[in-house]
């Protein structure tokens, strides 16, 4: 897959930044790179090789989950741009 301009122009539109001539550049350089070496692993020979779930052998490592400290709503939104009075607004961004 080859990454051109109109790519680099459609994912910015999509993800909704804006970039100069030269970040454009930069990101298209960056990113036709990861491709590539996506495109080298796809060509590894992986035969016979046992897929794994997680790179080491432990299992269950996370902390128990136990409420701490929470804000209530007018502390959560003290600094929001866009708010009423319980809620974050933010632009729509799903058309049906």
């Amino acid at each position: 897959m080859e990454i051109n301009m109109a790519t680099i122009d459609k994912l910015s539109a999509l993800s909704k930044l804006e970039f100069d001539d030269q970040e454009k550049l930069n990101l298209q350089i960056e990113l036709q790179k990861m491709l590539d070496f996506v495109e080298k692993l796809n060509k590894v020979d992986t035969e016979g090789i046992e897929p794994l779930m997680h790179i080491s052998n432990q299992s269950d490592v996370f902390r128990k989950d136990e409420v701490a400290g929470n804000f209530s709503a007018q502390q959560a939104l003290c600094n929001a741009n866009n708010k009423n009075e319980q809620f974050f607004l933010v632009p729509k961004v799903i058309n049906k």
